[in-house]
C-alpha cells in the first residue's frame, strides 16, 4: 500500500511536472448531453486481445462523451499502454509510436472533473488520468488493476471513473503483470505544445498497442 501511495504523481499525472494555466475562458466546459447517448460500450482491441467496457453516462456524461469524441476520432487506434504497475493500474490513451519513439498525441482541452459522482477506482473499473489540476484530463485513461481508494474523492477532488471492464479483465490481468522498465518518452510542452523528451519509469518493454477503439 505504501509503494501505490508513493506512485500516485507518477503514475497518474504527466511526466512533465509544470502546468498550464488555466484562464478563465480557458476553464473547461460541459459536454453536449446528447454526445453521452452514442454508445454505452467501447472495445479496445489490443495485440493481447479485446477489452469490452461497459460506460456510466448517467454518473459520468461529461467524462464518457469526452471519451467517446475520442473514440470517434480514431484518437486511441495506435497508442500504447505506456504506464503499467502491477496491483495498481495499467495507463493508456496519450502516447503512439512513431518507428520505435513513444510519442505524444495531440488533444482538446481539459474536461470538468466528476470525480465525485459517486463511483470507486475499484478493480475493473476505467478512470481518467489527469495533471494535479482535477480540470485537466483529456485523452488518457487508466484501468485500475487493484482497489484504489486513495483515488476517491475527496482525495485532490477525486479520479473520476467512467466505467468499468464487462468482458477481457483476463487481458488486462495480463497487461498488469508485463515487464516494464525506464525509457525515454516524447512529451508535448502544456504551454508551447512543442515536443520535449523525458524518462519515464514504469513503461512496458514490449509495445502493448490498442490497436483500435471502437463504439458498440
Amino acid at each position: 500500500m505504501k509503494r501505490r501511495h508513493a506512485l500516485i504523481s507518477l503514475v497518474l499525472f504527466p511526466v512533465l511536472t509544470f502546468c498550464k494555466p488555466v484562464k478563465e475562458a480557458e476553464k473547461p466546459t460541459p459536454a453536449p448531453a446528447a454526445a453521452t447517448a452514442k454508445a454505452s460500450k467501447v472495445r479496445l482491441k489490443t495485440n493481447k486481445g479485446d477489452i469490452l467496457i461497459e460506460l456510466n453516462a448517467e454518473k459520468a456524461p461529461i467524462t464518457v462523451a469526452n471519451f467517446l469524441g475520442y473514440v470517434e476520432k480514431k484518437h486511441y487506434d495506435g497508442t500504447v499502454f505506456h504506464r503499467v504497475i502491477d496491483g495498481f493500474m495499467i495507463q493508456g490513451g496519450g502516447f503512439a509510436l512513431e518507428g520505435k519513439d513513444l510519442v505524444e498525441k495531440e488533444t482538446g482541452k481539459g474536461i470538468t472533473n466528476e470525480g465525485k459522482n459517486g463511483l470507486k477506482n475499484e478493480r475493473g473499473t476505467i478512470a481518467m488520468a489527469r495533471t494535479n489540476d482535477p480540470d485537466s484530463a483529456t485523452s488518457q485513461f487508466f484501468i485500475n488493476v487493484g482497489d484504489n481508494e486513495m483515488l476517491n474523492y475527496p482525495s485532490n477532488g477525486g479520479y473520476a471513473v467512467f466505467g468499468k471492464v464487462v468482458e477481457g479483465m483476463n487481458v488486462v490481468d495480463q497487461i498488469k503483470s508485463t515487464a516494464t522498465g525506464t525509457t525515454t518518452l516524447t512529451m508535448r510542452h502544456p504551454m508551447t505544445g512543442q515536443k520535449i523528451q523525458a524518462p519515464a519509469t514504469d513503461v512496458p518493454t514490449e509495445n502493448i498497442v490498442i490497436q483500435s477503439a471502437t463504439a458498440e
